[in-house]
């Protein structure tokens, strides 16, 4: 299984804050049967902004030492890009990250609201080849207000993310109710953990799948967790129909 959303690598933002954190970060990542982790440090954040010199040195690191442990693990790069107007060049000049390095670009909105400038630049991105993955869509508030405010991104090329975290429960019923209904709507393409810590915010990988699951959600699990795979190999997301899944109705974004 691929984790797509991941603050792993240790000194760069929020996330792991030591070498130490990310060994045992790394470790419950091997328990969850996660083989691959995209790691997605802050960019363009207004409290962290990642440089690419020390993110590239410590993505080496991690994985020279996954070598070392003999781990079933890879930690592949990528970025949580926060939405600006320069971001669609800084992604033609190569200062900023997709993920794992494919189309895909793991967009953050401010969680206050949608600005009214995002749907241009998704256009932009689009018309550069890149699909933003609208991260942690299930917690911007303004989705939250109204859940139609994805969908229009969605139309215009978009995809979205929800947190494992979210679906199980660990940010309060609101928010995990959310989620459900994104995903019942299908509007919801690529699961990540988000993870920061083993403490404040672990993975919950396995007990969001377990709440989806229980919720009859299997035909999601199984879209999930291959379109995580296919983000790797840079291959076209399967995509349902919003709010028709029961039909079994299937489309390709790039068709």
């Amino acid at each position: 299984m691929i984790d797509t959303h991941a603050h792993i690598l240790p000194g760069l933002d929020d996330g792991a804050e030591t070498m130490e954190q990310t060994k045992r970060m790394l470790e419950k990542a091997v328990a969850e049967q996660l083989t691959g982790i995209i790691a997605t440090p802050h960019a363009f954040h207004p409290n962290f902004n990642t440089n690419l010199a020390a993110l590239k040195k410590q993505l080496e690191l991690v994985n020279s030492w996954i070598a070392q442990e003999q781990l079933p693990l890879t930690i592949y790069s990528g970025q949580e890009c926060r939405l600006s107007d320069k971001l669609p060049e800084r992604l033609v000049a190569g200062e900023a990250l997709t993920m794992a390095g494919s189309r895909y670009v793991l967009l953050e909105l401010p969680s206050s609201g949608i600005p009214a400038y995002t749907v241009p630049i998704i256009q932009q991105l689009i018309t550069r080849n890149y699909v933003p993955i609208i991260a942690h869509a299930e917690r911007n508030q303004g989705i939250i207000e109204k859940p139609e405010r994805l969908k229009k991104l969605l139309l215009h090329g978009a995809l979205a993310q929800v947190t494992a975290g979210s679906v199980a429960g660990s940010f309060g019923k609101a928010i995990q109710r959310t989620a459900m209904s994104l995903i019942d709507a299908n509007l919801i393409h690529v699961y990540g953990s988000d993870v920061h810590s083993l403490d404040k915010r672990p993975f919950l990988f396995n007990e969001g799948l377990d709440y989806l699951e229980k919720k009859n959600q299997h035909d999601m699990v199984d879209i999930f967790l291959e379109n995580n795979e296919r983000i790797l190999l840079d291959d076209h997301l399967h995509v349902l129909e919003p709010e028709d899944i029961r039909k079994g109705k299937w489309w390709n974004i790039f068709a």
